[in-house]
């Protein structure tokens, strides 16, 4: 301890012998009597004052509950603690507990959009507000990351969509799940090529025709081409 020596503790029992507690014993312990039967207990028991620290865990501090609010910026996850208005961890064993329950909903809803599903928990809470059924649940960020961190290894991820498709994961949910390997397919043959719809619309410019060949929309595009703009543009 950084406190008193202990000779200085000494120097302090022998005061208090002096001034009052003449029972004290040299090293602080006092001759004590059994409530009950009034008779002296076989030791000499250390007396003095009892220093106590009130651990502050109070219900009123420590109740919280949240419905939306602040998201971590990588993972998308809620934030954690009160101080930071976040929600509650559901860790593994958690999920553990739910699964040998059988509650697969339960645990479908706690692992999408109570969490980083981004656009799932919008939706839903945009139609419990409006009171209509909810939609499907959409792909969490967190297989996202996950995805982002194998490529990162340098590994070729394709997702296998529910229509047989293979492709790279869509950023945008918006997008219909067999668009960019569709769209693929015609940037690889010659030949007219339909213009993609969702939006992979941002990627052309408005000003380019629905139907239109590869080498128009090179050309328009900043590249260059084979055949005469005019002949693909007109219809």
């Amino acid at each position: 301890f950084e406190g008193a020596t202990e000779q200085e503790i000494l120097d302090l029992v022998e005061k208090s012998r002096q001034e009052g507690f003449k029972d004290m014993t040299p090293d602080g312990r006092v001759l004590l009597y059994d409530g009950r039967t009034g008779e002296p207990m076989r030791r000499p028991v250390t007396v003095g004052t009892m220093y106590m620290m009130k651990l502050i865990h109070l219900v009123d501090d420590k109740i919280h509950a949240r419905s939306i609010g602040p998201y971590s910026l990588i993972t998308q996850q809620p934030l954690g603690g009160k101080a930071q208005f976040g929600g509650q961890r559901f860790g593994e064993m958690e999920v553990w507990a739910l699964e040998g329950y059988g509650a697969a909903h339960v645990l479908q809803e706690i692992l999408t959009v109570k969490s980083d599903d981004i656009r799932g928990r919008l939706k839903t809470y945009e139609r419990i507000v409006k009171g209509l059924n909810l939609t499907e649940h959409g792909v969490p960020e967190s297989f996202r990351v996950f995805v982002k961190e194998l490529q990162g290894l340098g590994l070729d991820v394709e997702i296998a969509y529910e229509d047989g498709s293979m492709g790279e994961l869509l950023m945008d949910e918006d997008e219909e799940p067999a668009l960019l390997p569709r769209v693929r397919t015609h940037e690889k043959r010659e030949g007219p090529a339909g213009r993609p719809e969702g939006a992979l619309d941002d990627l052309f410019h408005d000003e380019v025709p629905v139907e239109e060949d590869r080498g128009q929309l090179i050309s328009v595009l900043g590249g260059e081409s084979d055949d005469d703009p005019e002949e693909g543009a007109e219809e």
